[in-house]
């Protein structure tokens, strides 16, 4: 399994010959490497209905006939614009050709700003759980600090995490500390931070307070962890 991080919450999957896009926010991505054009996924996982997280989704999936998997209200928003769907909600799993996807919980909001500048409620946002190869993968999604995520991590033996620290919309490197902890996962990934001038952080210093027993990786856009 190949995963690599492409800035702010993008995270590219590829595993049983399949490719899967998370969040795939790259027009207006000034810290991405990733062409919209160039984007070939079989399958989008979209944590939450943000602009900055369904991104350009409705472009990418419709090019490349890409099943989009999200919440049941982002999905059938998706589904009026013409995409092929499968909603899901929180606490609920699917077991796809590719591998197992769960929704677990996340703390944060969920509103799409249309063209015409209104605000579309796109339902609970979300984190994701995928499990392939023997292998699991936590992407938080846009989330604060909440204890059931030692309960994830007890539930799961997550292989590698991915937790924002931008602080402001999200947690901040302390709490996504307390998070890493809490969670248990082997590698630990932050993301969500320098997008914007408003989640400016030092990557550093999240890893310096995990201390020691937690491997991180902070990665750089296009840097590639093989599971």
């Amino acid at each position: 399994m190949k995963v690599s991080f492409h800035g702010h919450a993008v995270v590219k999957i590829e595993t049983n010959g399949t490719q899967i896009l998370i969040d795939p926010f790259i027009n207006g991505n000034e810290i991405t490497d990733l062409i919209v054009e160039e984007q070939r996924p079989d399958v989008i996982i979209l944590t939450h209905g943000h602009n900055d997280h369904v991104g350009d989704t409705i472009e990418i999936a419709k090019k490349n006939d890409a099943l989009v998997v999200a919440n049941y209200e982002l999905a059938t928003y998706l589904s009026w614009k013409g995409l092929r769907t499968h909603p899901m909600h929180i606490g609920g799993a699917h077991h796809f050709d590719f591998g197992k996807v769960k929704l677990t919980p996340a703390l944060h909001g969920s509103g799409y700003v249309t063209e015409n500048n209104e605000l579309v409620y796109m339902g609970m946002p979300t984190g994701v759980l995928l499990t392939a190869e023997g292998k699991t993968i936590y992407h938080a999604g846009d989330t604060g600090l909440f204890s059931d995520m030692k309960l994830i991590g007890e539930m799961n033996d997550i292989d590698l995490a991915f937790l924002p620290i931008g602080d402001n919309f999200t947690m901040g490197p302390e709490d996504a500390a307390v998070a890493a902890k809490f969670l248990q996962a082997k590698t630990v990934v932050p993301i969500h931070f320098d997008t914007f001038p408003k989640i400016k952080q030092d990557p550093e210093k999240f890893v310096q307070l995990l201390g020691e027993g937690i491997q991180a990786r902070v990665m750089k856009a296009g840097d590639v962890i093989e599971l």
